[in-house]
């Protein structure tokens, strides 16, 4: 992954409003629930076309997925049940954001499918690794934050240059490489975890 390894450093960006939260009340699982909630925002409003609001849905989902862990840490109230919820929506947000895009028409569902996939086993793998008594492992060449971002400014191209390439719009070829970098990572932490199990 290449923005996770910035995070120590994102989080004096993130620290006004994790206080905000804080004084205000907000939990961690109010922004668990909220990122869930702008997550499937998003997929509907991409299945409507509606690509602006849909990418405004994505900034939301992302910036509300990094303020949960923030604010779980500065309130020193992680947990594994938060952790739990945490992933379990991230799963979900990653399956709303991408079968909203290939379900409208922007993508072919082939390409979606191939890409959902990629995303998904990836995931699974990174977490199925401490299952097994190896600890979770996340490394690889794709994570989360790094698909949320892509799909923000790739969004945005797509709105500015809608002529696309090779008859697929920019988000068609960004769930390409989805599908491909998402089932190489898969196979990358595959591969570390069964080295490990030796």
């Amino acid at each position: 992954m290449t923005l996770d390894q910035f995070r120590p450093q994102m989080k004096v960006y993130f620290a006004p409003f994790v206080s905000i939260a804080m004084r205000c009340g907000l939990t961690p699982n109010f922004f668990t629930i909220a990122a869930f909630l702008a997550s499937a925002a998003a997929g509907i409003l991409f299945y409507l076309k509606l690509e602006i609001l849909a990418i405004l849905a994505v900034a939301i989902n992302a910036v509300c997925d990094a303020l949960d862990g923030a604010v779980a840490r500065e309130m020193k109230i992680q947990s594994v049940r938060g952790d739990f919820l945490d992933h379990a929506v991230d799963r979900y947000a990653d399956i709303f954001i991408i079968t909203g895009i290939f379900a409208g028409g922007l993508v072919p569902w082939q390409i979606g499918v191939f890409a959902l996939t990629g995303v998904l086993m990836a995931s699974y793998l990174g977490t199925q690794a401490q299952a097994v008594g190896v600890g979770r492992y996340y490394g690889g060449i794709l994570g989360r934050a790094d698909r949320l971002l892509l799909i923000l400014v790739v969004g945005i191209i797509d709105l500015l240059l809608p002529v696309g390439l090779y008859g697929l719009t920019w988000l068609g070829w960004l769930l390409v490489l989805f599908g491909i970098f998402g089932h190489f990572t898969a196979f990358q932490r595959f591969a570390f975890v069964w080295r490990k199990m030796e």
